[in-house]
């Protein structure tokens, strides 16, 4: 092709076997849905026997609509095929699955257990259900309640998670509003802060959102390892800070635990750690 920056056109005559753009949007969902891991657009156009060009404005489209998620190594299925294909309540499955491992976790702990996702227009992280903890001064967080996703352990964690050119667009799109002297307000900093996520696996929230306050955040992952949630530990500062180490421990095993109730079974990584996937 002659120039490299041109728009590909894309053949959407109907053959004999139906729309031929319907069925190559159908073939590379059934492909990825094949893989174990993710597929580069080399081995896409292969396996396909389709062009690079042709497929690239199908994937486009289908990453921009959330099917799909793409980063340096390839592209994969989003969370978007199993709602829009399962015809169940996905929240209210994933509250029935994860409850009792809140309850363990809590009784465990004796802290206060919450699992969050992000909300619909994934600009901030909600509440879907949350176990009290057992001592007399608890965390204040309700379910249906939003919190902003700069300054929460599990705000920054799904953030951290969300495939990488989504969440390089959302943090140019934050406002990083100050909420204590503790608030990541600089988005260098936040982005250092993801880093860090991805590579250790979870999230610590101190101080940052309320004084006083601490919450952990561990991924929770689907079928397809895609992180959907979070379980969430949230304790006063001054009660946890001495046992953050053992604390998380025990919060990635609940999100492991639930992650496995879901059908994720960890490859080569452990469950807790991974790259940027949605």
């Amino acid at each position: 092709m002659s120039n490299k920056n041109a728009v590909p056109e894309i053949d959407t005559t109907i053959s004999a076997g139906g729309h031929r753009t319907a069925n190559r949007v159908l073939d590379i969902l059934e492909l990825l849905a094949d893989m174990t891991g993710n597929c580069s657009l080399r081995d896409m156009s292969l396996a396909l026997e389709a062009p690079k060009s042709s497929l690239l404005p199908l994937l486009r489209t289908l990453t921009e609509r959330g099917y799909i998620s793409h980063d340096d190594h390839g592209y994969q299925l989003a969370t978007k095929v199993l709602e829009l294909g399962s015809g169940l309540d996905t929240e209210r499955d994933l509250r029935n699955l994860a409850h009792a491992e809140l309850v363990a976790l809590r009784n465990l702990t004796a802290e206060s257990t919450i699992l969050a996702r992000l909300t619909s227009d994934r600009k901030a992280v909600i509440y879907i259900d949350k176990v009290e903890g057992l001592h007399r001064i608890l965390a204040a967080a309700k379910i249906g309640e939003t919190r902003p996703l700069h300054a929460t352990s599990s705000g920054r964690l799904l953030l951290a998670h969300m495939p990488a050119a989504e969440r390089d667009a959302t943090i140019d799109a934050l406002q990083l509003t100050r909420y204590t002297d503790k608030t990541i307000v600089d988005k260098a900093e936040l982005r250092a802060e993801i880093d860090r996520i991805l590579s250790q696996g979870y999230c610590i929230n101190i101080d940052q959102s309320v004084l006083g306050h601490c919450a952990i955040a561990a991924p929770i992952r689907d079928h397809w390892g895609h992180v959907i949630a979070a379980s969430v530990l949230s304790a006063p500062t001054d009660r946890v800070k001495d046992k953050l180490p053992s604390l998380t421990q025990a919060l990635q095993a609940t999100a492991s635990a639930i992650s496995r109730q879901l059908g994720y079974k960890p490859r080569g990584k452990a469950a807790g750690k991974g790259t940027d996937q949605g």
